[in-house]
């Protein structure tokens, strides 16, 4: 069984590049993490705007350790 990584390495243009992303215009994120005795809570949230569209993503977490 060969284990080996197979890694390949590609140089772009600029060109290429601006067919494969119309760039950010803007960004934004934010965290919390809280810990109270044994519960841990954890979120994030993040908002992403461009010239394809925007994207919103939200993470969240509660945990007893």
């Amino acid at each position: 069984m060969n284990v080996t990584p197979h890694i390949e390495a590609a140089e772009l243009t600029d060109a290429d590049l601006d067919t494969v992303s119309g760039g950010v215009t803007a960004a934004a994120t934010a965290g919390l993490h809280l810990r109270v005795a044994h519960l841990e809570v954890c979120a994030d949230a993040g908002a992403l705007v461009s010239a394809e569209g925007v994207a919103v993503g939200v993470k969240a977490h509660a945990g007893v350790n």
